[in-house]
């Protein structure tokens, strides 16, 4: 009994079962994201690329790629994401530990055909994200401790599966999100929102300067809003509901006649 309990919170039998689509699914979204994200950030020409455009073109590409492969993996995407998952029982550990693998090397092979892409002289940077001058460490920590918390804390309020009137609008309201994010605090952090997504850039540029601020920061704050989510702000069920509705009345005066 004990050994299958264990092996139930791994998650030993679920990886067992097709889970190659959803880490395919994980590896590509972040493949895209950081191709077309840090693409944005990177000037060929003579037209300089501003935060708006950066900022747009970030939320764009997370609502396309949740449109596209949410139904197979759930559009995690992102380490903060999915450690928010793992800690409110919606994912196994394995299986958590799978996604964030196949994002990290997603991230690595979408700044890598980025950088085949791209001319040399502009291969410098990558869209990687570092902390602007003057802005601090811990300044650094809060600042994507905040971008993680906001994020994590709409997913789950769009994923609940006792909101009827949000679904539909997952893709939407994520993908700008992620965009107020960008044309809040680029400036301070770069706005990165997500630890495999600067692992990419890290990578592929050699570029680490306070690389830890990117994976704390985003991960804890994602934890606590989905621990916040989970136990103060999850819909009630439906058959839960308490209040006062014609409805329910209704509902409520046929039972009586038919026991009458």
């Amino acid at each position: 009994m004990a050994g299958s309990s264990i092996k139930e919170k791994l998650g030993v039998e679920e990886i067992t079962r097709g889970i190659w689509r959803a880490l395919l699914a994980e590896f590509l979204g972040n493949l895209l994201l950081n191709f077309y994200g840090c693409a944005s950030c990177i000037s060929i020409g003579d037209s300089a690329k501003g935060p708006v455009l950066v900022s747009l073109t970030f939320g764009l590409v997370i609502m396309a790629i949740v449109q596209s492969i949410g139904h197979v993996s759930g559009a995690h995407v992102n380490p903060a994401v999915t450690c928010g998952m793992l800690v409110t029982g919606n994912i196994s550990i394995l299986k958590a530990l799978l996604y964030i693998t196949v994002q990290c090397l997603g991230a690595v092979a979408g700044t890598g055909v980025l950088k085949a892409l791209t001319p040399h002289y502009a291969q410098s940077k990558l869209g990687i994200t570092v902390l602007t001058h003057g802005v601090t460490p811990v300044q650094g920590f809060g600042i994507e401790y905040f971008l993680g918390f906001v994020l994590v804390l709409v997913v789950f309020g769009v994923c609940d599966v006792n909101r009827s009137e949000v679904k539909g609008l997952a893709p939407v309201a994520i993908g700008l999100t992620i965009a107020m994010g960008h044309l809040a605090v680029l400036d301070y952090t770069g706005s990165s929102m997500n630890p495999a997504r600067t692992l990419g850039s890290a990578i592929l540029t050699g570029i680490w300067d306070n690389h830890w601020v990117y994976w704390l920061g985003p991960i804890l704050g994602g934890i606590s809003a989905a621990l916040i989510y989970k136990h103060a702000f999850s819909a009630v069920p439906i058959e839960r509901t308490t209040e006062y509705t014609p409805v329910q009345v209704q509902v409520q005066d046929k039972e009586v006649m038919s026991h009458a």
